[in-house]
């Protein structure tokens, strides 16, 4: 490989199956959607989610941060936090100069526009929060990390919609390679669970009408695929170069060897019918990484759970890879985080490999004929990982895709 050189030190999962990694671990594992009824969307025609348990921000983040944080910006602060300590690091003793963040962000504070507005609409002007703004802007989930962790590095959000959690990562590296951070938090949030966004989602036609049996609804790479199922969430990496985690005797839990990313220009929400964008993002990845499709032994998915997405994605992987790796997509029990998936499948994807476990892809219960790959199902398989890719894409076309190798 030309570049082993990027560890990832430190993981940090807030998902649908639960608060932690090993939380959302167990939940992939055992392969049940998480998929349910959400009194956020009572009333519309689909009013299905896959929700984060258990949140308390005045516990979880701290008392404040009911009146200064959106939902994204909490998920986030969970995360990185879980990442940061699982690396081994202290925020009060690096040097925070050489500390970046970069987290991937599609939507924003949603519900806080939603709820600003309602306000201004029923009581007027003076009801509405001075902290309006930055509540919503997607920049302040960045911003909100380096307040909190000291990181006094780059911090930037990325928005190449859900691919956005891969493209930070991929950013991520090059601030590493090219020696402007010592170490890079990184990774995705969204919180997208939204009267307003729902509607958005479902009046195009993205979202599963299976709202009478929700656990059933995100079922990717089956014949009966009618959409997906919004979810939220955050997942976060730590990513240092390899000699410099060494140095300081931490644990490489896997290391990112390749990124790729391309453009469809095609269609504001369909994918390339020829799959041509991914198929390049695909590629560039595994050049990076000094490899071909054929050495990839595990695929973690985009698999949305959309007509259209899987049978192009798997007709690139079938093209690409072929049958000898297995594939899984997390959506099937954690619903589509938009902005924060490709971060959250990055870190499956890292543990695929550390735990020698690929997770089962939930509600695949007649697999399409069309997709001609190993898609694990039912159960958990157990099957050594020495090179794994993730796949992310967006709507705009926009294409990011990364490859892990064993430590």
């Amino acid at each position: 490989m030309t570049d082993p050189s990027l560890a990832v030190t430190g993981l940090g999962l807030v998902t649908a199956a639960g608060l932690g990694v090993d939380a959302t671990w167990e939940g992939v594992l055992r392969g049940r959607s998480a998929g349910a009824k959400d009194e956020r969307l009572a009333g519309l025609p689909v009013d299905i989610a896959c929700a984060v348990p258990g949140l308390q921000p005045a516990r979880h983040v701290d008392r404040r941060s009911v009146l200064i944080h959106d939902r994204f910006v909490q998920l986030a602060i969970v995360a990185a936090r879980e990442a940061v300590a699982d690396a081994g690091l202290d925020p009060l003793t690096w040097d925070g100069a050489r500390v970046g963040v970069v987290v991937g962000c599609g939507l924003g504070g949603v519900t806080t526009w939603e709820t600003q507005h309602r306000r201004l609409l029923e009581r007027g002007p003076e009801a509405v929060s001075a902290l309006l703004v930055p509540m919503l802007v997607p920049n302040m989930a960045a911003g909100h990390l380096a307040m909190d962790l000291r990181a006094l590095g780059p911090n930037l959000v990325t928005a190449t919609a859900c691919a956005s959690g891969g493209t930070a990562l991929g950013t991520a590296a090059r601030l590493l390679r090219d020696g402007t951070c010592d170490i890079v938090v990184a990774g995705g949030t969204e919180a997208g669970v939204s009267p307003l966004m729902v509607t958005g989602f479902a009046q195009m036609g993205a979202l599963s009408r299976r709202v009478d049996d929700p656990a059933a609804a995100s079922r990717p790479f089956d014949a009966d695929r009618d959409g997906f199922v919004i979810g939220e969430g955050s997942g976060m990496l730590v990513l240092e170069r390899a000699a410099d985690a060494e140095a300081r005797g931490a644990t490489v839990r896997a290391r990112l060897v390749g990124h790729g990313a391309s453009a469809d220009a095609h269609h504001v929400t369909a994918p390339d019918p020829e799959g041509a964008g991914a198929l390049r993002a695909m590629e560039a990845a595994l050049a990076q990484a000094g490899v071909t499709g054929r050495d990839i032994d595990h695929v973690n998915a985009h698999g949305t759970s959309t007509p259209l997405n899987d049978a192009v994605e798997a007709a690139v992987l079938g093209r690409l890879v072929g049958d000898r790796a297995t594939v899984t997509s997390a959506k099937g029990v954690l619903g589509h985080t938009l902005g924060a998936a490709g971060a959250i499948e990055a870190a499956l994807t890292v543990l695929s490999i550390e735990r020698s476990t690929v997770p089962p892809t939930a509600n695949l219960r007649r697999r399409d004929p069309a997709v001609d790959l190993d898609v694990v199902a039912d159960a958990p398989r157990e099957q050594k990982v020495e090179l794994a890719m993730s796949n992310s894409f967006g709507f705009g076309g926009q294409n990011a895709v990364l490859v892990f190798a064993s430590p």
